[in-house]
């Protein structure tokens, strides 16, 4: 084990150690788990695409540190209609592509035409509301028009979906966008991508737009490297012995130690909402039954699960949303979270699905052995635990875990029973609408919850103007979903940002839960 962790250690610091020495000094080195499958804001929902994004590229507004409020980014101000029908954004006029394009209300009415294109097959389109038409007036005016009000609207392009893109590049790459460098106008350049290994990152010289949440509104570093490191040990090792300068990718049996560790420095963010969950493909055959959903349910022990993978961090879930989170319902039924295994036995029994020779469940001759897909790393633990709690009650669950890069697409099957995912999100509207509409079968809805009151409540929810019928509305939803048992909720996260000696301290942001959010917080000492 010693050799093992010693020659990771060593095939790390080799790694890292990049370019001349000059350039190295300028470089900072940022230490991740997983990949992106691409990197295209309308065409990927994966974290790991997010985190770069935010820094190669801008968004129309931004969001503070407290997660509420939201501050200019491209638009420097922006005014709603009384019927909350049209927004009017008023631009910068001095922000530049990294390919030296200047940006105009063209740019914004392009984006928003390729993410709605059938073609496109852009994912999370509610995210941008029933769009009418989106107008440039003229070259730094826009108007967004809807065909209904959307609540969350501005919420919502504070999100790196709402990214804006040089159309230019799209019809330059074809069906290389996503894979070849990126051109935006964030603070950073991205300078080249290495699947599964590594992103570079440029500073962008013409850069002096940062949102005023930030200290500097430039970037205070000439390089970035996002560097793909799966091992736990060696990303801890890393952060401790200077190869690596800032992540939030630091496992929990590791915390206290580097909380410890007067060379670091560790933030937490402020106002974080970040949810593990198992969801049930609820049309697949082991699946259709509530009953057996409710026992899968009541045979995890969410509390022992959280104990043992985040070492107390991270807070047990009996709810599909933090309770902290706006517009959360207080009075969901919980009754079906939480251990109880003699319940589980006997729905199970009464659903038809009895114990064989082998301890496992069968009914019509079929074991009850579902099929879970997720990502590879840091969810294997958790698959592990999920997986022996159900075999205590006869359910022979199948684990398939996949590499990111491979990951998505699995996800987007319907070859599976279950699946593993987490996710982030800082209203209960944008949680529901993101999971649950139908409109959004088959990802990120991989549950195929298809039901039209929910949609409807979805619609009065996104469409009130009043925050007492967004929320009652909302609320209707959490009850109905959480009845049905769609879930097993696991726990709601925390997130670290931990800085290593170099480097300030830095900021924890919860964006989408990106800590580093713009990088503009990035700064040598």
């Amino acid at each position: 084990m010693l050799r093992s962790t010693c020659l990771a250690t060593a095939l790390l610091a080799a790694a890292l150690a990049a370019g001349p020495p000059a350039l190295a000094q300028k470089t900072v080195t940022i230490v991740r788990e997983i990949d992106t499958d691409r990197y295209d804001p309308h065409r990927s929902t994966a974290r790991s695409n997010a985190e770069v994004m935010y820094m190669v590229g801008d968004t129309l507004v931004n969001l503070d540190f407290d997660m509420k409020t939201l501050v200019p980014g491209l638009a420097k101000s922006w005014t709603t209609s009384s019927d909350g029908l049209v927004y009017t954004f008023k631009l910068r006029d001095d922000v530049t592509f990294c390919s030296g394009k200047k940006m105009t209300a063209q740019d914004v009415v392009a984006t928003y035409e390729r993410w709605q294109a059938p073609e496109t097959k852009g994912l999370v389109k509610w995210r941008m509301g029933d769009v009418d038409k989106v107008v440039a007036v003229d070259d730094y005016t826009v108007e967004y028009r809807l065909k209904k009000p959307f609540s969350e609207l501005l919420y919502q392009m504070t999100q790196y979906f709402h990214t804006i893109i040089n159309i230019d590049q799209v019809k330059q790459l074809g069906a290389d966008y996503g894979v070849k460098p990126f051109d935006g106008t964030g603070p950073f350049c991205m300078q080249s991508w290495t699947p599964r290994d590594e992103t570079v990152l440029l500073k962008h010289a013409n850069y002096k737009w940062g949102p005023s949440i930030y200290k500097n509104t430039t970037a205070q570093v000439d390089r970035i490297v996002w560097k793909v490191v799966p091992e736990e040990n060696t990303r801890v090792t890393a952060l401790q012995s200077g190869q690596a300068d800032v992540s939030q990718y630091v496992p929990y049996w590791a915390l206290k130690d580097l909380m410890a560790n007067k060379q670091l420095s560790v933030s937490k963010a402020e106002n974080y909402f970040w949810t593990f969950f198992i969801g049930f493909k609820i049309d697949r055959e082991l699946m259709t039954d509530l009953r057996v959903r409710k026992a899968i349910n009541l045979a995890v022990d969410q509390k022992a699960i959280t104990e043992a993978v985040t070492f107390g961090f991270a807070e047990p879930a009996s709810t599909y949303l933090m309770p902290s989170v706006l517009d959360f319902n207080g009075k969901v039924d919980k009754a079906i979270y939480g251990e109880s295994t003699a319940e589980a036995n006997r729905l199970l029994d009464e659903a038809g699905w009895k114990r064989g020779g082998d301890g496992f469940r069968y009914k019509d001759g079929k074991k009850l052995a579902p099929v879970l897909y997720g990502i590879s790393g840091f969810f294997k633990e958790v698959a592990e635990a999920v997986q022996g709690d159900l075999r205590k009650v006869g359910i022979d669950l199948q684990v398939q875990l996949f590499d990111a890069t491979v990951a998505w697409g699995k996800l987007a099957t319907q070859e599976f029973d279950a699946f593993g995912m987490s996710f982030p999100y800082v209203s209960a509207g944008d949680a529901l609408n993101l999971y649950f509409r139908s409109t959004n079968t088959p990802t990120p809805n991989r549950m195929n919850w298809k039901d039209p009151e929910t949609d409807k409540l979805l619609d009065e929810g996104s469409t009130a103007l009043s925050a007492d019928v967004r929320a009652a509305a909302y609320g209707k939803v959490q009850q109905k979903v959480h009845d049905a048992a769609v879930w097993i909720p696991l726990y709601h996260e925390p997130l670290h940002v931990v800085s290593g000696s170099k480097l300030k301290p830095v900021r924890a942001h919860g964006n989408y839960g990106c800590g580093l959010y713009k990088g503009l917080g990035i700064e040598f000492k």
